[in-house]
């Protein structure tokens, strides 16, 4: 099988894991993780993390640990343009960022089963791997993000790198995750007097496809009256077809492609929704995302935000409602 792509450049004074301190003579460790995140241009964002984080000084001890180090290009996807970036942003959002990405104890990644969604536990909180074998190469995700590099060794554990940063979940429940996005309030009050609070609230995991307020204006659920006054029965109806009795990232359909370059998905309602993969212009036979289509919409819906994790499901964000054959 074909590796991940290695963007992980090793300095070559690596070979040499230990030298000597200049003043006491006393043999220094060059190779600890905090060094080669230090070390390497590509990872220059995530190591000014660690440092205002106070992980950089924790990353110097004996560890174990496995870091999953987000590339400068995945900052930049963030909106962290460069390490003076990070100096700007509130303090308890970069702690939270620098402990979110590492964990206790040393995960060979390349050694996990080949399964979606295996749950890990970072300082930070849960995550979830998968590993799988798309055409001749062996994938890795952490929530949906790739895994470019893996299982980069280090005097006091292993270096992963992906492809994205990952946003530490703040809410246990999807009910949370909902209302706290402001671009989803129709939505989120339709869940509630639909009633469905209570099942996506339950042991799960479950996955929302919500659509935006524009979106539900569109559809003609434009304000809270309207939708208190919709039938309760068919507003579940509506909203069951965006919900998914399962843990589902958006790169997880990207993986399960069976060529095709299509998929469907079953949803709580029982219909079946369409789902198309993008092409990565960037990337020739690599994909960016998906679209999505329910039995009755004759346009492609987009997603407009992605992969939102919560304690026990994940929340997407769409421009448009999904539609049965029967709307």
């Amino acid at each position: 099988m074909k590796t991940t792509l290695m963007v992980l450049m090793i300095p070559l004074w690596l070979m040499t894991a230990c030298t000597k301190d200049n003043k006491t003579g006393a043999p220094v460790d060059s190779n600890l993780i905090s060094q080669v995140i230090s070390d390497n241009f590509n990872l220059s964002v995530f190591a000014a993390v660690l440092q205002r984080s106070g992980q950089y000084r924790n990353l110097k001890e004996r560890g174990p640990f496995t870091v999953l180090a987000p590339s400068d290009a995945a900052f930049g996807l963030a909106g962290y343009m460069d390490p003076g970036s990070v100096a700007t942003t509130e303090s308890s959002v970069i702690s939270a960022i620098g402990h979110y990405h590492v964990l206790d104890g040393k995960y060979d990644l390349n050694k996990l089963p080949f399964q979606f969604n295996q749950e890990l536990r970072s300082e930070g909180g849960k995550l979830y791997a998968t590993r799988w074998v798309k055409g001749q190469d062996t994938v890795l995700t952490i929530n949906g993000a790739r895994v470019l590099s893996t299982d980069v060794p280090a005097s006091n554990g292993l270096v992963q790198v992906i492809n994205r940063v990952l946003t530490p979940y703040l809410h246990d429940k999807l009910s949370d995750a909902v209302a706290a996005e402001q671009s989803i309030t129709l939505f989120s009050e339709a869940l509630r007097v639909s009633g469905l609070l209570q099942t996506i609230d339950g042991t799960g995991p479950f996955t929302i496809f919500a659509p935006t307020n524009a979106a539900m204006q569109a559809y003609g659920l434009a304000t809270v009256e309207q939708i208190r006054e919709t039938d309760v029965e068919l507003l579940k109806q509506l909203l069951r077809l965006h919900i998914i009795r399962d843990r589902r990232f958006i790169y997880d359909y990207i993986l399960s492609d069976d060529g095709t370059n299509q998929a469907q998905q079953a949803m709580l309602d029982g219909n079946v929704i369409s789902i198309q993969l993008v092409a990565d212009e960037s990337q020739p036979g690599g994909f960016s995302g998906i679209t999505i289509r329910g039995p009755g919409n004759v346009s492609d819906v987009n997603l407009l935000k992605q992969d939102n994790l919560a304690g026990n499901g994940v929340l997407h964000v769409i421009d448009d409602v999904l539609r049965s054959s029967q709307q």
